[in-house]
């Protein structure tokens, strides 16, 4: 059996990159784990690492209205349409050191390859680091990239990070304009696409044997902020046959998310929870939970979240406690291009490997934003264990190199094929 193998350049890159994810991970409000959220003084150190590592890879650069960093290759005739590679550079709390800031490294090592000294290109490349695409800070995710999709909510303003500030006083703060922050729009009309090359955050990869996979889709997501109101009471004096228990019943709550999903084959998870008034002697009154929902598909997402709901409000009335949700998320299934699939795929099998994993991602990307104003595709590395959002989290350096080598030969695929930004 064939055994893909990296180029020697590729080789050489993926060391490099290897050596900058660990430079990253020291960018961090604390010195025992990663943790690098938007517009924080974290954010401005790492942009200005990244933008160093930029220009020495020929690339212009520039940061947006919206505090994403860019760098666009110099050597492209004025007006040419505009292929975007990238993904994110901010963590969630306690983090690993590859999510997201792989693939922007992999965007510049691969602009760096298809520089001035290879042939034209028909298209100019344009590497973005995303700000915020984890949510961290403010509890609301992909905020970078839904600036440049040009989907910016008004409303958003209004959201506050954990000590009160407000992400419009975060921006200021930030050196940012909020009146601005439309200018961070990328216009649609002027790209080719979108890829972005990413560890799996999950174990499919390593189950087939491969060490890089063409990605389908992008799940389907809702998330709710779950009240279940029920009566603090003497925890002693209260019989059981009196008692209206919020912990209990959102307990119960937790455990029919996970039955039914696994029934249903989609994916819920309970991340939080909190309970008040929280003294050991005294029967819950409220208790606040969240719920993460995803699926491959919208319809049955939806159909698995009225399963749910059903659930709650049986458990809610057994119980007497008021078990309500509150929807604070919604993203669509997102669809990758199939010819810009075709190009990965064409990359991957470049490196050796003649039939590349095709699977959906079941965590959010950026691409989705981008989803929203052009047609995108996504490069999976393999992630050992599956793990991520952890600091446990690994890519080996053998398979950044193959996916070094797959992304730019997806880039040269998609030149052999386009022409004006429009499929030949």
């Amino acid at each position: 059996m064939q055994v893909p193998v990296a180029s020697a350049s590729a080789r050489a890159s993926a060391d490099r990159i290897v050596a900058r994810c660990d430079e990253l991970a020291a960018v961090s409000e604390t010195t025992d784990h990663i943790t690098r959220v938007y517009l924080s003084p974290e954010h401005a150190r790492a942009n200005a690492v990244v933008r160093t590592w930029m220009a020495d890879a020929g690339l212009d650069t520039w940061q947006d209205a919206a505090g994403n960093l860019h760098g666009r290759s110099r050597h492209t005739a004025a007006g040419a349409p505009v292929l975007l590679l990238g993904s994110h550079l901010d963590t969630v709390v306690d983090a690993g050191r590859y999510d997201g800031v792989v693939g922007v490294l992999m965007a510049i090592e691969v602009a760096a390859r298809l520089g001035p000294d290879h042939a034209p290109l028909p298209f100019a490349l344009e590497v973005i680091a995303f700000s915020d695409e984890e949510g961290t800070r403010f509890g609301k995710a992909l905020l970078g990239s839904s600036a440049v999709a040009g989907v910016w909510d008004e409303s958003w303003w209004d959201l506050h990070d954990g000590d009160g500030t407000t992400l419009r006083a975060a921006f200021t703060s930030f050196g940012l304009d909020p009146e601005q922050v439309g200018q961070a729009a990328v216009d649609p009309a002027a790209l080719v696409g979108y890829l972005e090359a990413h560890i799996e955050q999950g174990p499919y990869l390593e189950h087939a044997g491969q060490a890089l996979g063409v990605v389908t889709s992008i799940a389907s997501a809702r998330r709710f902020t779950v009240r279940a109101v029920g009566e603090a009471r003497h925890a002693g004096g209260t019989p059981y046959e009196r008692r209206h228990d919020a912990l209990l019943a959102a307990a119960e709550a937790a455990l029919a998310v996970e039955r039914i999903c696994r029934a249903e084959q989609h994916i819920g998870t309970v991340g939080t929870m909190s309970v008040e008034p929280g003294a050991v002697n005294v029967v819950p009154g409220l208790a606040t939970f969240a719920v993460d929902l995803r699926g491959e598909f919208d319809d049955g997402r939806d159909r698995v979240w009225d399963e749910i709901a059903d659930a709650f409000r049986a458990i809610g009335a057994r119980r007497g406690v008021d078990v309500t949700p509150t929807e604070i998320h919604r993203a669509p299934a997102v669809f990758c291009a199939p010819h810009l699939m075709d190009a990965v795929r064409s990359g991957i099998v470049s490196t050796g490997e003649p039939a590349p994993l095709e699977l959906f991602s079941r965590a959010g990307h950026d691409a989705m934003s981008l989803g929203l104003v052009t047609d995108v595709a996504m490069l999976f590395l393999r992630n050992p264990d599956g793990i991520s959002h952890h600091p446990d989290e690994f890519v080996s350096a053998a398979d950044v190199a193959l996916g070094i080598d797959a992304l730019a030969g997806a880039v040269e695929h998609l030149a052999r094929t386009t022409t004006n930004g429009a499929d030949s």
